[in-house]
């Protein structure tokens, strides 16, 4: 059993396609980030960042004590090595999909992040941070094209990186975007979109998807945080 510490966001989404492709039994654990759960002492003692998605592991292949890993990617990472999918053993195909997925958890991710931001979150409308993030995921998404004019999927087969970019692709219209530009990218979201495993990871969001992500008062929680916030959590 895996314990899934979990919100509806794109992070989130990565590892319930994971699960779902893998047939794995798990348990959705909500982790409310707008009402600050992330912050509660029994979380951070599994996740010191304070961000979800978190796991534990119940049965881990050692046969030890329950392992937690936090970060979405060391969770797809960890998952993909448990059960010797969506993760090449081989070494040449494994380092190609590391380089992508290292590509998400670095580029993709967290420049999307700060499009959302500014253009959703930031109590003002600041023209320079919007041109600047938007353009910057464009050029993303036009790398992520030219790879897949040639490939079917990231890493050829399907794999642990094109779980961890696909969520980052969903919100494409409110991250200012448009995939007729990119016709080899919107090849592969619609791919990865008609899959019965993706479509079953978006379904387990329902149950929260009429609370809001992040509300007014939960702006606070998330984007205040300070040196003495970790301190204190």
């Amino acid at each position: 059993m895996i314990d899934l510490y979990y919100w509806p966001t794109p992070n989130g989404h990565k590892i319930t396609m994971f699960l779902e492709e893998a047939g794995l039994e798990y348990r959705i654990i909500p982790v409310d980030i707008s009402a600050g759960n992330q912050f509660k002492p029994a979380f951070v003692a599994i996740s010191p960042n304070n961000r979800m998605p978190a796991i534990i592991d119940h049965a881990p292949l050692d046969g030890g004590e329950p392992i937690g890993v936090f970060e979405s990617g060391a969770i797809l990472v960890y998952l993909a090595d448990k059960i010797g999918r969506f993760l090449p053993r081989e070494t040449r195909p494994r380092n190609t999909v590391m380089e992508w997925l290292f590509w998400q958890m670095g580029g993709l991710g967290p420049m999307a992040g700060q499009n959302f931001h500014f253009i959703l979150f930031a109590p003002e409308k600041l023209p320079y941070a919007i041109d600047r993030y938007v353009k910057e995921t464009n050029r993303l998404y036009a790398v992520l094209d030219r790879r897949l004019a040639d490939h079917e999927f990231l890493a050829d087969a399907y794999s642990i990186a094109d779980m961890a970019a696909y969520p980052w692709i969903v919100p494409h219209e409110r991250l200012g975007q448009n995939l007729d530009d990119t016709p080899n990218l919107k090849r592969w979201f619609e791919a990865i979109k008609s899959r019965p495993a993706t479509i079953a990871a978006y379904a387990k969001a329902a149950p929260y998807s009429g609370r809001p992500v992040v509300t007014e008062e939960g702006k606070k929680l998330l984007f205040g945080q300070t040196a003495a916030t970790v301190a204190r959590s």
